[in-house]
């Protein structure tokens, strides 16, 4: 991989947590335990309950799953099309882009079973470390046969869908965000490096993490830190 530990350090730097987004303020306070209800309706009796992740749910949940399976999903494809991030990984003046499910396509990634017996705690939980956006049921292949999954899916009139964006463009945003999680940088790479581990290429993410490597290298100072002219969008 291109994109090594030591291109992630150069854009790192300590931020303080400025608080919730603008977006997330507007969210009621029971929009969570409502969602969490309403999906659960929608389970036939015994079923259970699987998300399907594609990005850093792979490698950074929140809570505790009882299996998982490698599949696909056919009708959406993995992109940077969650924006703008000013608090996780991205700050005002440098904001990131988070990996969605975009229309079209199909997207490889892996479906996580929550434990029946903590359904309810653990589906809030994980809405609530999501972007506040409606779950949709999707269709997931696997290799012991076909699943249902919810799936969270940044619908085109949803207020946080950056679309239209080439892929230079985007390069450029990861290669410097930074936010009090981490950098856009290292979010990249550990998707990328996760999805491999599982033997999942997606060609897109590597030729990003390769794009994403040569900005930080033509941006590092004399200091070996980056930094950037990037305004916000």
């Amino acid at each position: 991989m291109r994109l090594t530990r030591q291109h992630v350090a150069r854009v790192h730097r300590a931020i303080d947590d400025p608080g919730p987004m603008e977006r997330q303020k507007l969210v009621p306070k029971d929009w969570f335990t409502s969602t969490a209800r309403a999906i659960r309706a929608e389970l036939c009796p015994g079923e259970p309950l699987w998300v399907f992740a594609f990005g850093s749910l792979i490698w950074r949940s929140p809570i505790e799953f009882s299996g998982r399976r490698v599949g696909l999903v056919r009708g959406w494809h993995r992109e940077f099309c969650l924006g703008w991030d000013t608090r996780y990984r991205g700050n005002p003046e440098q904001p990131g882009l988070m990996l969605s499910l975009d229309r079209g396509g199909s997207c490889k990634g892996v479906a996580l079973k929550i434990e029946a017996e903590r359904l309810d705690p653990d589906l809030v939980t994980l809405l609530e470390r999501e972007p506040p956006i409606t779950p949709r049921w999707v269709s997931v292949i696997t290799q012991d046969g076909p699943l249902r999954a919810i799936a969270f899916v940044c619908a085109r009139n949803y207020p946080g869908y950056v679309g239209g964006l080439s892929t230079e463009e985007i390069a450029d945003r990861l290669a410097v965000a930074v936010g009090f999680w981490g950098t856009m940088a290292e979010y990249l790479r550990n998707t990328v490096e996760h999805l491999e581990e599982l033997g999942l290429h997606d060609r897109h993410l590597w030729r990003m993490q390769e794009m994403v490597a040569e900005r930080i290298e033509g941006l590092a100072g004399a200091e070996g830190t980056v930094g950037s002219t990037l305004s916000r969008p």
